[in-house]
Protein backbone atom coordinates (compact mmCIF):
# COMPACT_ATOMS: atom_id res chain seq x y z
CA UNK A 1 0.00 0.00 0.00
CA UNK A 2 1.28 3.42 -0.55
CA UNK A 3 0.27 5.37 2.60
CA UNK A 4 2.45 2.11 4.49
CA UNK A 5 5.85 4.01 4.09
CA UNK A 6 3.82 7.32 5.43
CA UNK A 7 2.20 5.72 8.36
CA UNK A 8 5.61 3.72 9.04
CA UNK A 9 7.65 7.21 9.22
CA UNK A 10 4.40 8.52 11.53
CA UNK A 11 4.76 5.77 14.27
CA UNK A 12 8.59 6.36 14.15
CA UNK A 13 8.07 10.55 14.88
CA UNK A 14 5.75 9.67 17.13
CA UNK A 15 7.89 7.34 19.17
CA UNK A 16 10.87 9.36 19.00
CA UNK A 17 8.66 12.71 20.45
CA UNK A 18 7.02 10.30 23.06
CA UNK A 19 11.20 9.20 23.90
CA UNK A 20 11.86 13.33 24.14
CA UNK A 21 8.85 13.59 26.27
CA UNK A 22 9.57 11.39 28.29
CA UNK A 23 12.95 12.15 28.99
CA UNK A 24 12.76 15.94 29.19
CA UNK A 25 9.78 15.32 32.12
CA UNK A 26 12.04 12.72 34.11
CA UNK A 27 15.31 15.51 33.91
CA UNK A 28 13.06 18.25 35.79
CA UNK A 29 12.31 15.61 37.80
CA UNK A 30 15.97 15.72 38.80
CA UNK A 31 17.53 19.18 37.98
CA UNK A 32 15.93 20.88 41.28
CA UNK A 33 18.64 18.51 43.08
CA UNK A 34 21.75 19.56 41.28
CA UNK A 35 21.49 22.45 43.15
CA UNK A 36 22.67 20.31 46.49
CA UNK A 37 20.71 21.99 48.57
CA UNK A 38 19.43 19.76 51.95
CA UNK A 39 15.80 21.32 52.37
CA UNK A 40 14.08 20.63 49.18
CA UNK A 41 11.03 18.34 48.14
CA UNK A 42 11.85 14.39 48.94
CA UNK A 43 15.39 15.46 51.07
CA UNK A 44 12.70 17.48 53.61
CA UNK A 45 11.30 13.63 55.01
CA UNK A 46 14.90 13.08 56.02
CA UNK A 47 16.48 13.93 59.46
CA UNK A 48 19.11 16.93 59.78
CA UNK A 49 21.94 13.68 60.59
CA UNK A 50 20.44 12.11 57.34
CA UNK A 51 21.24 15.22 54.77
CA UNK A 52 24.32 15.76 56.59
CA UNK A 53 25.29 11.37 56.32
CA UNK A 54 28.32 11.67 53.30
CA UNK A 55 27.04 7.78 52.46
CA UNK A 56 23.42 9.35 51.99
CA UNK A 57 24.24 12.43 49.84
CA UNK A 58 26.89 10.30 47.65
CA UNK A 59 24.43 7.59 46.99
CA UNK A 60 21.41 9.94 46.52
CA UNK A 61 23.09 12.21 43.76
CA UNK A 62 24.47 9.21 42.29
CA UNK A 63 20.96 6.99 42.23
CA UNK A 64 18.83 10.04 40.67
CA UNK A 65 21.43 10.94 38.22
CA UNK A 66 22.36 7.64 36.77
CA UNK A 67 18.32 6.64 37.43
CA UNK A 68 17.42 9.57 34.81
CA UNK A 69 19.74 8.30 32.29
CA UNK A 70 18.91 4.30 32.60
CA UNK A 71 15.07 5.51 32.15
CA UNK A 72 15.78 7.25 28.76
CA UNK A 73 18.38 4.14 27.48
CA UNK A 74 16.15 1.74 28.69
CA UNK A 75 13.67 3.40 26.66
CA UNK A 76 15.32 3.79 23.60
CA UNK A 77 16.36 -0.20 23.62
CA UNK A 78 12.19 -0.99 23.14
CA UNK A 79 12.08 1.52 20.28
CA UNK A 80 12.70 -1.48 17.39
CA UNK A 81 12.96 1.49 14.51
CA UNK A 82 16.58 2.34 16.49
CA UNK A 83 17.73 -1.02 16.08
CA UNK A 84 16.74 -1.24 12.69
CA UNK A 85 18.12 1.73 11.57
CA UNK A 86 20.97 2.15 13.85
CA UNK A 87 22.26 -1.66 15.37
CA UNK A 88 25.70 -0.33 16.71
CA UNK A 89 24.13 2.27 18.32
CA UNK A 90 21.72 -0.04 20.61
CA UNK A 91 24.23 -2.48 21.52
CA UNK A 92 26.41 0.81 22.78
CA UNK A 93 23.43 1.79 24.47
CA UNK A 94 22.67 -1.15 25.60
CA UNK A 95 26.10 -1.52 27.23
CA UNK A 96 25.75 1.81 29.15
CA UNK A 97 22.15 1.01 30.66
CA UNK A 98 23.38 -2.60 32.19
CA UNK A 99 26.74 -0.78 33.03
CA UNK A 100 24.75 1.81 34.99
CA UNK A 101 22.28 -0.40 36.87
CA UNK A 102 25.00 -2.81 37.82
CA UNK A 103 27.88 -0.16 39.04
CA UNK A 104 25.67 2.90 40.03
CA UNK A 105 22.06 2.82 40.23
CA UNK A 106 21.57 -0.57 41.87
CA UNK A 107 24.11 -0.03 44.18
CA UNK A 108 23.47 3.56 45.46
CA UNK A 109 19.45 2.06 45.83
CA UNK A 110 21.13 -0.08 48.15
CA UNK A 111 22.81 2.57 50.15
CA UNK A 112 19.51 4.62 50.21
CA UNK A 113 17.14 2.08 51.36
CA UNK A 114 18.94 1.71 54.60
CA UNK A 115 17.84 5.06 55.06
CA UNK A 116 14.37 4.80 53.56
CA UNK A 117 11.53 6.39 55.84
CA UNK A 118 9.26 3.33 56.91
CA UNK A 119 11.11 1.39 59.28
CA UNK A 120 12.05 -2.30 58.69
CA UNK A 121 8.93 -2.76 55.64
CA UNK A 122 10.66 -0.34 53.91
CA UNK A 123 13.95 -0.80 53.89
CA UNK A 124 13.36 -4.89 52.87
CA UNK A 125 11.33 -3.53 49.95
CA UNK A 126 13.74 -1.28 48.77
CA UNK A 127 16.33 -3.55 49.21
CA UNK A 128 14.95 -6.46 47.39
CA UNK A 129 13.95 -4.10 44.65
CA UNK A 130 17.54 -3.23 44.52
CA UNK A 131 18.65 -7.27 44.30
CA UNK A 132 16.43 -8.07 41.69
CA UNK A 133 17.13 -5.05 40.00
CA UNK A 134 21.01 -5.96 39.75
CA UNK A 135 19.66 -9.32 38.98
CA UNK A 136 17.49 -9.20 36.33
CA UNK A 137 19.68 -6.55 34.10
CA UNK A 138 22.76 -8.95 35.13
CA UNK A 139 20.46 -11.77 33.08
CA UNK A 140 19.12 -10.28 30.31
CA UNK A 141 23.29 -8.84 29.67
CA UNK A 142 24.40 -12.62 30.42
CA UNK A 143 21.63 -13.91 27.75
CA UNK A 144 23.19 -11.01 25.12
CA UNK A 145 26.54 -12.17 25.24
CA UNK A 146 25.15 -15.69 24.90
CA UNK A 147 23.17 -14.50 21.78
CA UNK A 148 19.90 -15.98 22.98
CA UNK A 149 18.18 -13.62 21.32
CA UNK A 150 14.54 -14.09 22.77
CA UNK A 151 15.52 -14.39 25.98
CA UNK A 152 17.44 -11.61 26.03
CA UNK A 153 14.63 -9.45 25.10
CA UNK A 154 12.04 -11.64 27.64
CA UNK A 155 14.88 -10.12 30.78
CA UNK A 156 15.09 -7.29 29.28
CA UNK A 157 11.40 -6.29 29.48
CA UNK A 158 11.66 -8.08 33.11
CA UNK A 159 14.79 -5.52 33.85
CA UNK A 160 13.13 -2.46 32.78
CA UNK A 161 10.12 -3.44 34.78
CA UNK A 162 11.53 -2.95 37.37
CA UNK A 163 13.52 0.31 36.60
CA UNK A 164 9.99 1.72 35.63
CA UNK A 165 9.55 1.29 40.06
CA UNK A 166 10.01 4.95 40.56
CA UNK A 167 7.11 6.24 37.90
CA UNK A 168 5.54 3.29 39.40
CA UNK A 169 5.73 4.16 42.59
CA UNK A 170 4.41 8.37 42.23
CA UNK A 171 1.39 7.01 40.16
CA UNK A 172 0.50 4.12 42.66
CA UNK A 173 0.64 6.46 45.48
CA UNK A 174 -1.47 9.29 43.71
CA UNK A 175 -3.79 6.32 43.44
CA UNK A 176 -4.33 4.76 46.04
CA UNK A 177 -4.41 8.63 47.91
CA UNK A 178 -7.15 9.86 45.63
CA UNK A 179 -9.01 7.10 45.01
CA UNK A 180 -8.69 4.77 48.00
CA UNK A 181 -8.11 7.27 50.40
CA UNK A 182 -5.35 5.25 52.03
CA UNK A 183 -3.48 6.75 54.95
CA UNK A 184 0.26 8.26 53.95
CA UNK A 185 1.77 5.90 56.06
CA UNK A 186 -0.12 3.30 54.31
CA UNK A 187 0.09 4.44 51.05
CA UNK A 188 3.73 4.24 51.04
CA UNK A 189 3.99 1.00 52.16
CA UNK A 190 2.35 -0.50 50.18
CA UNK A 191 3.91 1.11 47.44
CA UNK A 192 7.37 0.53 48.09
CA UNK A 193 6.46 -3.33 47.15
CA UNK A 194 3.73 -2.85 44.63
CA UNK A 195 5.74 -0.35 42.40
CA UNK A 196 7.98 -3.23 41.61
CA UNK A 197 6.76 -6.64 42.35
CA UNK A 198 2.99 -5.03 40.63
CA UNK A 199 5.57 -4.28 37.79
CA UNK A 200 7.66 -7.43 37.49
CA UNK A 201 4.28 -9.62 37.29
CA UNK A 202 2.66 -7.11 34.52
CA UNK A 203 6.20 -8.14 32.28
CA UNK A 204 5.76 -11.56 33.04
CA UNK A 205 2.28 -11.66 31.74
CA UNK A 206 3.28 -9.34 29.05
CA UNK A 207 6.39 -11.80 28.11
CA UNK A 208 4.28 -15.17 28.30
CA UNK A 209 1.89 -13.62 26.15
CA UNK A 210 4.40 -13.27 23.51
CA UNK A 211 5.61 -9.68 23.79
CA UNK A 212 9.32 -11.09 23.24
CA UNK A 213 8.73 -12.45 20.71
CA UNK A 214 7.14 -9.96 19.26
CA UNK A 215 10.45 -7.77 19.83
CA UNK A 216 12.51 -9.91 17.74
CA UNK A 217 9.91 -10.13 14.83
CA UNK A 218 10.18 -6.33 15.36
CA UNK A 219 13.99 -5.54 15.04
CA UNK A 220 14.04 -7.69 11.91
CA UNK A 221 16.65 -10.09 10.69
CA UNK A 222 19.46 -7.83 12.00
CA UNK A 223 18.73 -8.72 15.42
CA UNK A 224 21.36 -11.75 15.23
CA UNK A 225 24.35 -10.66 13.11
CA UNK A 226 25.05 -12.89 10.07
CA UNK A 227 28.59 -13.76 10.94
CA UNK A 228 27.45 -15.34 14.42
CA UNK A 229 23.35 -16.73 13.34
CA UNK A 230 22.51 -19.56 14.91
CA UNK A 231 20.22 -22.38 14.61
CA UNK A 232 16.20 -21.06 14.89
CA UNK A 233 16.29 -23.03 18.13
CA UNK A 234 18.90 -21.79 19.80
CA UNK A 235 18.94 -18.45 18.36
CA UNK A 236 14.98 -18.58 20.11
CA UNK A 237 16.58 -19.21 23.07
CA UNK A 238 14.97 -22.89 22.73
CA UNK A 239 16.14 -25.47 24.30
Amino acid sequence: MPTYPLLKRAGQLLAFLAVAAFSLRMLTMVLPYLGFEKGILFLTTKSEATNDNPWFRVGFYVHITSSWWVLVLGLLQLVPAVYRRWPRLHRRLGQVYVASILALAAPSGLVLALYANGGLPAKVGFTLQCVVWWLVTWQAYRTARQRRWLLHSEWMLRAYAVTLAAMSLRLESYGLHYFFQTRPIETYLTVVWLSWVGNLLLAEVLVQAGLGRWYLRAFGPAAVPKVHRQPAMVAEGIG
